[in-house]
């Protein structure tokens, strides 16, 4: 390790030093000091190095970093108004069909990778419930029977949830349970706010601890009680640009038997301002272990990303019947199905830097 100063330099472990000999020789070769020499010499290195720092010869002041005065805004204000601003990016994100590309990587006992499966799905919404339709496997197209049994499905699906509709239900399928980022707000307790620079916007950043005392709607939402994290804001549009969290403890359905999640697994999830109307879900990474129902299982990493956002109208079935708003070519030069849309995301990384100012 070396240390440059505008005095001079030393360099530790008993190599040539240009600061004071004397006292490497004393640390190094082990000589006996003087307590009261050893007070006096101390207090003068302080304060030649004050002197040397700040008047020195060949000394050039450097400016300090520009300080933000602008004040913070109220936190309880500002979090109220974040998630109103969700809510309604929830309701619009209903009017968009996207590419969602992910990639699991199940790790074995050591933490090398054992097994790496990619999908590329469509992801759409029929009477406000999310569906997704596979279009690839690790990077080559379904085959037309797949493809068959897939449009089957969702139909199957999305006639499933108008039977329930009918019936007075919220349509969602019995043991489905939803979490959203809104709740996710709603349900946490917020500190130790800042202004941080995120992807050359100013964001204000605060941490996150689940609220114990906050109630939940379903039985899933109780994870959120035992997340710690933290939260990034968009300080023009007041929007949740990004969150990340973790469990600090471990949580459970069913004693694990439907939801099983190991204490320390964590997540970070980015948003993107789309057709400078909405901020919706861009990328999503998370590790560790955790398994909800028959739909998701984590023993390692997942990465996923979203792009070709577009505006789309859904009929009764949604192959074939899909009718599209302001679409454009496919960004990323593949075919995407039913139909393609502009790539509102194409060549953004999931995530840029952070500057705290």
């Amino acid at each position: 390790m070396e240390y440059v100063q505008c005095i001079g330099t030393y360099r530790v472990a008993n190599r040539t030093a240009s600061f004071f000999p004397t006292l490497r020789n004393w640390i190094f070769k082990g000589a006996k000091i003087d307590r009261r020499r050893l007070h006096f010499f101390i207090g003068r290195t302080a304060l030649g190095l004050s002197l040397g720092l700040s008047l020195g010869p060949g000394c050039h002041a450097q400016a300090a970093p520009e300080v933000d005065a602008r004040p913070l805004p109220d936190l309880s204000t500002l979090m109220k108004e974040v998630e109103d601003h969700e809510k309604t990016s929830e309701t619009l994100i209903k009017d968009y069909m996207y590419t969602e590309s992910a990639t699991e990587t199940e790790l074995d006992g050591h933490g090398n990778p054992k097994k790496t499966e990619s999908t590329d799905a469509e992801i759409f919404y029929v009477d406000g419930i999310r569906l997704r339709r596979v279009l690839r496997r690790n990077g080559k197209e379904l085959s037309p029977e797949d493809q068959r049994k897939e449009k089957e499905r969702i139909d199957k699906h999305i006639a499933k949830i108008r039977e329930e509709r009918a019936k007075g239900s919220s349509g969602r399928p019995k043991g489905e349970y939803e979490v959203t980022f809104a709740r996710f707000l709603e349900l946490g307790s917020f500190s130790n706010e800042r202004r941080v620079t995120l992807g050359g916007r100013s964001t204000i950043a605060v941490d996150y601890t689940g609220d114990p005392k906050a109630k939940t709607r379903n039985p899933l939402e109780n994870a959120i009680h035992e997340m710690a994290g933290t939260v990034w804001v968009d300080e023009q549009d007041h929007a949740m640009v990004r969150a990340e969290g973790r469990f600090i403890h471990s949580f459970k359905i069913g004693g694990g038997l439907l939801v099983n999640v190991a204490e320390g697994t964590s997540f970070v999830a980015d948003s993107r301002q789309i057709n400078g109307e909405v901020w919706l879900p861009s990328s999503f990474s998370a590790q560790g272990s955790a398994r909800a129902f028959v739909f998701f299982n984590l023993r390692g990493k997942f990465t996923g990303t979203n792009r070709n956002f577009h505006k789309f109208k859904a009929s009764s079935t949604i192959l074939p019947g899909v009718q599209e708003v302001d679409t454009a070519p496919d960004g990323d030069g593949k075919q995407s199905v039913p139909a393609s849309g502009q790539d509102a995301t194409a060549g953004s990384p999931p995530s840029a830097p952070i500057q705290q100012r």
